[in-house]
């Protein structure tokens, strides 16, 4: 009977995931090698940002099902969450896998569950953590048991999705299998689909190059509806209406830990086979360049202006989350830097993590610009009043790249309305 649970990774996933389990009765150790953050959870700080967490972590750490230190313990089951970033030659780092496993031989005994819920590239399980995991000398499949189940959550929806979504699960062997639906089951409200671990980390890793490169293909839509002088996001709706056709939307650039991420995975091992899968990964890649290039040719070809101050909205790869990784915006801050342009970035979710150019305020960020770039779908930026902002500006021009923005409100306040993958009224 699994009484006891250490979560290795306290991050995005793995703190959800321990605090879900602690409210569903059992005892959970969570586990994280970052001192700061131990330290800061243990007085229920949280360092990232999630509806109800806060709440959550107070309610199971005040009734002492939840604790946090820098080492794991003795537990019935190990769950391992922790980062699977790409190297700059866009190859899998999966240094943290291997710690995490190595970090657990001392205290996995007889009877034992160990769970990878990170998403990896296929055979990661076989080729990585068994190896490790051998090292402790107990049988594989019959004296210590081992499974992938990865995560399938949106930030800003991480607890409902937690709970609602299905749930893919590979085992080692059949047993190992067995038993990690049998854990996860005690919150998981959706179907829990039983597979083999590397057909587990395979379907995971589709999932998100599916989404990537259907991004990639409105991505090159947006690019030719700005030539053929449409606007793509009215045609990508209009196409939604076949029964049959699901386009995603463009934007600045892909961010995330997943999706701009895991395509590569695939590449890495059959690049010979896996052309379109990395052809999509770098036409995502290339969007905040492009993006950064259409600032300058709006400000410089058409405005034709003179040292223009350009307010960019928007740090985190997504709307109403503080996760700022792989985000576009962080490329387009770069690009702007190597083309010499002015400009400042503003977001109200990420006042804690400072970056070159960033302000704290609105006010700051708009001052004497002559263009406003909507980066991220945040809804504060949806609900600014643009009549207020446009008395701050030196021009009055904005960019969205995420059509979020009504358009006919800031139109009426005087504002040149451009939005990505759209020509018309230019």
């Amino acid at each position: 009977m699994v009484k006891k649970i250490c979560v290795i990774g306290l991050g995005y996933i793995g703190l959800p995931t321990s605090i879900i389990f602690a409210k569903h009765g059992f005892q959970v150790h969570g586990m994280d090698v970052n001192a700061d953050v131990v330290r800061n959870l243990n007085h229920k700080q949280l360092h990232i940002e999630e509806p109800g967490l806060q709440e959550a972590l107070t309610e199971v750490v005040d009734s002492g099902h939840l604790t946090f230190a820098t080492a794991p313990v003795e537990a019935d089951v190990f769950i391992i969450a922790v980062p699977s970033p790409i190297t700059d030659n866009k190859t899998a780092n999966l240094d943290y896998v291997k710690a995490a496993t190595e970090s657990i031989v001392p205290y996995v005994q007889a009877g034992n569950l160990v769970v990878l819920e990170s998403t990896v590239p296929p055979r990661t399980v076989e080729d990585v953590m068994l190896p490790v995991l051998e090292e402790t000398g107990l049988s594989i499949g019959s004296e210590l048991y081992v499974a992938h189940s990865p995560e399938r959550v949106i930030p800003g929806k991480i607890f409902k999705e937690l709970e609602a979504n299905d749930r893919i699960v590979g085992g080692v062997n059949e047993e190992s299998g067995k038993r990690t639906k049998a854990i996860y089951q005690t919150f998981v409200q959706g179907n829990i689909h039983l597979t083999d671990a590397t057909t587990a980390e395979m379907a995971k890793v589709m999932e998100n190059t599916y989404r990537d490169v259907n991004i990639a293909f409105a991505n090159e839509l947006a690019k030719l509806s700005e030539e053929i002088g449409i606007n793509v996001w009215e045609a990508i709706r209009l196409a939604n209406y076949h029964p049959r056709v699901n386009i995603h939307q463009p934007g600045p650039g892909v961010g995330g830990h997943c999706i701009a991420v895991d395509p590569w995975f695939l590449a890495e091992q059959q690049p010979d086979i896996a052309r379109m899968i990395a052809l999509a990964r770098r036409t995502n890649d290339d969007m905040p360049v492009y993006t950064a290039d259409k600032i300058w040719h709006i400000l410089h070809e058409t405005y034709k202006l003179a040292q223009p101050k350009v307010a960019l909205l928007g740090l985190s790869f997504k709307g109403n989350v503080d996760d700022m990784r792989e985000s576009p915006s962080l490329k387009i801050m770069e690009h702007l830097n190597q083309i010499h342009m002015d400009y400042t970035v503003y977001d109200p979710h990420m006042q804690d993590i400072r970056v070159p150019h960033q302000v704290t305020d609105l006010d700051e960020a708009i001052a004497d610009a002559a263009i406003v770039v909507i980066l991220t779908d945040h809804d504060e930026f949806k609900a600014y009043n643009p009549a207020e902002i446009a008395g701050a500006m030196q021009h009055k021009i904005v960019l969205d790249t995420k059509n979020c923005l009504p358009e006919a409100e800031w139109r009426a306040a005087g504002f040149d309305f451009i939005r990505l993958g759209d020509t018309k009224n230019r």
